[in-house]
C-alpha cells in the first residue's frame, strides 16, 4: 500500500482521525444516550458524553497532548480547555482554520505551546466534499499555503495536503456518507504566525 503526503501530514491526519472517533463515540444523540461508537456498538450511559483522552500525539517533532477537559453544563467548553467536543475551544485560531458556515463543530483542539503550534478540527455539514474542498482551497492558498500536488482521494476519504514555508502543514481530510459530509483538518504551523 502507497502511503501519499508527509509523515508529519499523515500523522496528523491519524490525529484528526482519532479525534473524530473520540467525538462521535461521546457525541449524545437527541434521545439523551450516547450515539453509536465507530465499531456499531452502542451505550446506554448517558454518562459518557464527555471523553478525557490522556495519550500523548508526536509530531514532526513536537508534543501535544491535548486533554479535553469536557465542556460545562451549557455546553460550553471549559476556560482552561485546549481541546473539547461539539465547540470551539477557546482561543481557536479562526482566521487560519475559519469554520465553513452550516458547520457543525464536533471536536476542537488548539496549543500553541511549541514552536510549531497544532490546531485541529472536526466538523459535519451537508454537503457535498467539493464543496468542503473549495471552501477550504480557497481559504489556505489565500493565506500562502500550496496544494501538495498527487491522488487526493484514498479509498472513500478525499485528502488534501497545503504546505506553506519551511515546514507548516495542513491537511483536510473528507468522508461523505449519507449526504454529510465529516471533515478533519489538522495543521502544524508556526506558532507567531497565529492570529
Amino acid at each position: 500500500m502507497k502511503l501519499f503526503g508527509t509523515p508529519q501530514s499523515r500523522g496528523f491526519a491519524l490525529l484528526a482521525v482519532s479525534v473524530a472517533v473520540a467525538a462521535s463515540a461521546c457525541t449524545p444523540s437527541p434521545s439523551g444516550s450516547a450515539a453509536p461508537s465507530a465499531s456499531g456498538s452502542s451505550s446506554s450511559s448517558p454518562a459518557s458524553s464527555t471523553s478525557t483522552p490522556t495519550g500523548t500525539a508526536s509530531s514532526g517533532g513536537s508534543t501535544a497532548s491535548p486533554q479535553t477537559t469536557g465542556a460545562t453544563e451549557s455546553g460550553a467548553p471549559a476556560p482552561d480547555a485546549t481541546a473539547t467536543v461539539n465547540a470551539l475551544v477557546p482561543g481557536f485560531p479562526e482566521k487560519l482554520i475559519p469554520v465553513m458556515p452550516k458547520t457543525s463543530v464536533r471536536s476542537s483542539s488548539f496549543d500553541k505551546n511549541a514552536s510549531l503550534a497544532t490546531v485541529a478540527l472536526v466538523g459535519t455539514i451537508k454537503a457535498p466534499p467539493e464543496g468542503v474542498v473549495d471552501y477550504y482551497k480557497s481559504s489556505l492558498e489565500a493565506q500562502g499555503f500550496k496544494l501538495v500536488p498527487g491522488p487526493e482521494a484514498v479509498g472513500n476519504v478525499t485528502s488534501l495536503d497545503f504546505v506553506r514555508g519551511d515546514g507548516e502543514t495542513v491537511n483536510v481530510s473528507i468522508m461523505q456518507k449519507e449526504g454529510v459530509s465529516t471533515f478533519t483538518i489538522g495543521a502544524n504551523v508556526a506558532a507567531g504566525s497565529i492570529k
